[in-house]
């Protein structure tokens, strides 16, 4: 197997759009924990707190790349929506819509890398794996509300 040639600013700027998607992730589940109410906050609570914690790993883990790739991580985060809707299934399905963009952005990063990095590549579909998997988690959870 033939490797093509890394385009690295390419990869960067890639890298950087995760980034500050993930750490406005970090800021729409932070404040999303705090709005749930009703009978079913504490499991919910926990469950965005964590998304939380993870997105702050993905953005240090994209920095890190970016960095390794002579790269400049940015200091800016992704713009965040506010609905000012706050019922668990508002809340619930706006997370599955930051699921969705991430597991978007980890596609276009693994349309630039695939055949021209193996590390980059299986980061990439790891990380696919991950956001494929909480896009799931919260589709089981939105179906009572369907």
């Amino acid at each position: 197997m033939e490797m093509k040639e890394l385009n690295s600013p390419e990869v960067c700027i890639i890298l950087n759009e995760i980034m500050e998607y993930e750490l406005a992730g970090v800021v729409r589940y932070t404040h999303s924990s705090m709005m749930v109410s009703g009978p079913y906050r504490l499991p919910i609570v926990t469950f965005l707190k964590e998304q939380a914690t993870e997105s702050l790993l993905h953005a240090q883990q994209a920095g890190e790349l970016i960095a390794g790739l002579d790269g400049h991580p940015s200091q800016r985060i992704a713009k965040i929506e506010e609905t000012h809707q706050h019922s668990i299934e508002n809340i619930l399905q706006e997370s599955l819509g930051h699921e969705l963009h991430a597991l978007g952005l980890y596609k276009k990063l693994l349309g630039s890398v695939a055949d021209r990095s193996i590390y980059l590549e299986e980061y990439a579909r790891g990380m696919i794996q991950e956001e494929e998997q909480h896009s799931l988690e919260l589709k089981a959870m939105l179906k009572d509300f369907g």
